[in-house]
């Protein structure tokens, strides 16, 4: 009899010990990252970007993709508060913090907690509302601005916008990215994202047109170059339009987050943009060709992969692409562009995804990409600032629909 207790025991710790382990990170099969991927990984992670530890422990339990008011904010509150610890600790003005930013200005609008807006106020005063680049910032360089300039709005001061301003006016009477360099000033599609806001906002904060005016010429420039007119999507830039580049199925190569951040960036330009501009149908045609597409090739999780057209190359799925997609489409359907009916499911079924297979316990946000160029391989935890950013703006964004 003691025996057989005995063996019940041992049973029954047997089976707790292994229910422990199965409420930890999600077991999931994934390809590891090759070394060229594993040093971009090492090095995001010595810049503060973010991480990518083995074991980020068990996912959320007490979080709802039920698309509410109530359910999104206490998403975005658990994964803004996350962020927002570690956001404190590193301070930079690079493009992956300043995407963080921008974040965090819309959470704070979002759930109506200041805190968030006074984190990032006090973040400008310290970099004295400036930039990191040289004579010439680039897309990268001056995102930061879409902080400075939401501040601005908020509470209007010169100085909040002096620099930022300097440098708008030596760009823009360039043809170029900077002279004697012959690509165009957004000659990558992240740049869709990063600067167009800041731009326009940079026109609503002086009343001047000639910032918008930009915008409106340089990303048509851009349409030009990358714009793949079969496939609606868009080149990360014009490597791969190579015939010769080409993912292991034999299809082009198109990036998750290179394709969220236009999504992301066709949202706000259309957000800042009057309703009777006559550039207007230029961005709507795109969000909902580029909408139709995403749609088409969401797999049956509701989730995208990193490269968008050979996901069983890249089987992880891969989140600050799919909270870029979320924004777009919400602002689609929120704003009359994109039909309801069609889009609806498609949103609820990443944000769903997003919610129940990618936050953890503690508000960590993995599935996120290290930085780069083209699909790559990561571990599931792997959460980066910039992603987070997104995801904030895209919560944001989904709210209103829930408001809707």
């Amino acid at each position: 009899m003691k025996n057989r207790f005995t063996t019940l025991a041992v049973a029954v710790l047997t089976l707790c010990a292994s229910t422990a382990l199965h409420a930890q990170s999600p077991k999931v099969d994934y390809p590891q990252p090759t070394a060229a991927m594993q040093a971009i990984i090492d090095k995001d992670i010595r810049r503060k970007f973010g991480d990518a530890p083995e074991d980020a422990g068990p996912l959320a339990k007490d979080l709802s993709p039920a698309i509410t008011k109530k359910d999104i904010d206490k998403v975005l509150r658990k994964v803004a508060d996350w962020q927002l610890r570690r956001t404190m600790e590193y301070t930079d003005q690079i493009w992956t913090a300043s995407v963080t930013y921008a974040g965090f200005m819309d959470a704070s609008k979002a759930t109506g907690d200041p805190k968030y807006r006074d984190a990032m106020l006090k973040l400008a005063k310290g970099f004295d509302w400036t930039l990191r680049a040289g004579q010439y910032p680039n897309a990268d360089d001056i995102s930061i601005g879409q902080m400075y300039l939401d501040l601005y709005l908020q509470e209007p001061s010169p100085e909040k916008i002096a620099v930022l301003k300097k440098y708008l006016d030596v760009l823009i009477d360039l043809d170029t990215l900077r002279p004697n360099d012959p690509r165009l000033p957004w000659w990558w599609c992240d740049a869709l994202f990063m600067a167009p806001p800041v731009w326009l906002k940079m026109a609503q904060a002086t009343g001047e047109q000639r910032y918008a005016d930009y915008v409106h010429e340089q990303w048509k420039k851009t349409y030009d170059l990358l714009y793949d007119k079969e496939e609606h999507l868009f080149a990360r830039d014009t490597a791969y339009e190579d015939p010769n580049k080409r993912e292991p199925n034999g299809k082009k190569i198109f990036w998750s987050r290179g394709e969220g951040w236009v999504m992301a960036g066709l949202a706000k330009v259309l957000d800042l943009t009057p309703k009777n501009d006559p550039n207007r149908q230029f961005y709507v045609q795109q969000l909902q060709e580029m909408s139709a597409k995403l749609a088409s090739i969401q797999d049956e999780n509701g989730e995208w992969h990193a490269g968008l057209l050979d996901p069983q190359a890249w089987p992880l799925a891969e989140t600050s692409g799919a909270a870029m997609f979320i924004h777009g489409m919400a602002y689609g359907v929120n704003n009359g562009y994109l039909d309801e009916k069609t889009y609806r499911p498609v949103i609820e079924k990443a944000w769903t995804a997003l919610v129940k297979n990618h936050i953890y316990a503690d508000g960590r946000l993995g599935g996120i990409q290290q930085t780069g160029a083209e699909p790559a391989h990561y571990r599931p935890s792997s959460s980066y600032n910039y992603g987070v950013g997104g995801f904030m703006q895209a919560a944001a964004e989904l709210k209103k629909m829930a408001i809707k």
